[in-house]
C-alpha cells in the first residue's frame, strides 16, 4: 500500500511482478490526459521513480530519461482578434512549425477599460463554460494587443506556471508581463527576457515568396521590367493624407511611370475613395496594373514580383514585410508623423533598405530581412528551457 509521509510526498513500493505494469500503465495515462501543470510534474515525478525501482529489479543501472529531441509542441494564438496582432502572432506561430488554435478574447466593459493590467472579465474566467482560456492549457500561448495581457497572466496562474507565455509588442506592463517578449527597436522596453529586432514578425515566409515568383499573376508577368510594387495604406492614428498629400504622391508615381518603370499595387483597407481614384489613374494612363479588389489580394505576389517598393509611411508592418523581399523600399510620408515611427525609418535607412521616395529608383538589393524566424527560434530555445526547468522541478 502507499505510504504518505509528512512532507505529503507519495511513495508507491510496487513489486517487482507489477512494476512495469504500473509504470506503463501511468506513461499512457499521462499520453491520454493534459491535468493542471503541478500534476503533471508529480505524475512526471512518479513515472520516473517506478521506473527506477524497475531497473533496480531488472538489474539495469539507473537511467534519465532524455527529453524528446525536437518536441512539437500545442500553442494557442491569443488577442483580441485585431488582424494585426493576429497576424503576427500566427507568423511565430508557423516558423514553430504548428498549426495553433487561435482563441479571441472579448471583455466587457468595465474590464475592457481596465486592460492591460486587469483583471479579465470574470465571465471569461478558465473555468467558465465556452471561455477562450478554458482547459487544456497549451504548452505556449503567443499573444498580443493591450487587451491580452491580462488573459496570458490568467492562463500562467491557471496552468500553475506549465504554459509558457509570450507577448509580442511591447505590453506597458514591464518585462515580467511574460516568460519571454519580442519588441520592435523604436520601443524602449528591455530586459534579459525581451528580444528586440528592427522590424515586426508576420506571415511572409521565404517559402511563401519563393511559391509566388514561380507562379505570377498574368497581369504581373505581363509587366516589363524593371517593376515596382506600390502598396498603399491610407489615414491612420499618426498620419493624415491630405489632399496636396494625395496630388504630391500622384505626381510621385506620374514620374516614375513616365521613366519607363512599371507599376502595379494593392490598396489597404484604410485606402481613402480619394487617394484610390488618384493612384488608379496614374495607373490606367501608364498600363500599369492596380488591384481593383476583387478577388485573391496580390500583396505576396506583388512582394515577390518587385524591383522595388513604393510604400506609404503609415503602417510599420508594411514596410518591415517589405523588407523580406530583399527589394529597395521608397517610403512616402504624408501629413502627421511620429517619433517611433522616426526611429523605425531611420534604422533601415542606415541599413540602405529604406529611402524617400522622390518619384525615381533610389537603392540596391539586400539580403532579405526575416525577423519572424528569429522571433521563433527565440521562442523555442527559451521554451525547451522552461520544459527542462519543469521536469526538473
Amino acid at each position: 500500500m502507499p505510504t504518505r509521509l509528512a512532507s505529503s510526498t507519495l511513495v508507491i513500493r510496487p513489486s517487482p511482478c507489477n512494476s512495469r505494469r504500473i509504470a506503463r500503465s501511468i506513461s499512457s495515462s499521462l499520453e491520454r490526459t493534459r491535468g493542471p501543470g503541478s500534476r503533471l510534474r508529480w505524475c512526471r515525478r512518479s513515472v520516473l521513480a517506478i521506473q527506477g525501482t524497475c531497473r533496480a529489479e531488472a538489474g539495469e543501472p539507473p537511467q534519465e530519461p532524455a527529453l524528446q529531441a525536437d518536441p512539437t509542441p500545442i500553442v494557442w494564438v491569443l488577442t483580441d482578434g485585431k488582424a494585426g496582432d493576429e497576424v503576427q502572432c500566427l507568423g511565430v506561430a508557423e516558423r514553430l512549425g504548428v498549426t495553433p488554435e487561435i482563441r479571441r478574447i472579448a471583455p466587457r466593459k468595465p474590464f475592457a477599460w481596465l486592460m492591460p493590467r486587469g483583471p479579465i472579465d470574470p465571465r471569461e474566467g478558465p473555468d467558465r463554460p465556452g471561455s477562450p482560456i478554458r482547459p487544456p492549457f497549451p504548452d505556449i500561448v503567443i499573444a498580443s494587443g493591450r487587451r491580452a495581457i491580462a488573459y496570458v497572466r490568467a492562463v500562467k496562474k491557471a496552468s500553475n506556471g506549465a504554459t509558457f507565455t509570450v507577448i509580442l509588442k511591447d505590453p506597458r506592463t514591464g518585462a515580467g508581463s511574460a516568460d519571454f517578449l519580442w519588441v520592435a527597436e523604436h520601443d524602449r522596453l528591455r530586459g534579459e527576457n525581451v528580444l528586440v529586432t528592427t522590424t515586426s514578425p508576420h506571415g511572409l515566409a521565404p517559402q511563401r515568396l519563393e511559391a509566388a515568383r514561380r507562379a505570377p499573376p498574368a497581369a504581373i508577368a505581363a509587366l516589363p521590367a524593371p517593376r515596382t510594387a506600390v502598396l498603399v495604406g491610407g489615414d491612420s492614428r499618426h498620419h493624415r493624407f491630405r489632399p496636396e498629400d494625395i496630388t504630391r504622391f500622384a505626381e510621385g508615381l506620374e514620374a516614375l511611370a513616365r521613366s519607363g518603370v512599371a507599376l502595379m499595387g494593392s490598396r489597404s483597407r484604410r485606402t481613402s475613395p480619394a487617394l484610390d481614384a488618384a493612384v488608379a489613374a496614374v495607373f490606367a494612363r501608364h498600363g500599369g496594373w492596380w488591384w481593383d479588389g476583387s478577388g485573391e489580394n496580390p500583396y505576396v505576389a506583388l512582394l515577390a514580383h518587385a524591383d522595388a517598393i513604393v510604400t506609404t509611411a503609415d503602417s510599420t508592418n508594411m514596410i518591415g514585410e517589405a523588407t523580406a523581399s530583399g527589394a529597395p523600399i521608397l517610403v512616402f510620408e504624408p501629413h502627421g508623423g511620429h517619433g517611433k515611427l522616426a526611429k523605425f525609418l531611420e534604422s533601415l535607412k542606415r541599413q540602405g533598405m529604406v529611402h524617400h521616395f522622390e518619384g525615381r529608383l533610389e537603392g540596391e538589393r539586400y539580403a532579405p530581412v526575416d525577423s519572424t524566424q528569429v522571433i521563433a527560434d527565440a521562442v523555442r530555445q527559451r521554451w525547451l528551457m522552461h520544459r527542462q526547468q519543469l521536469r526538473l522541478a
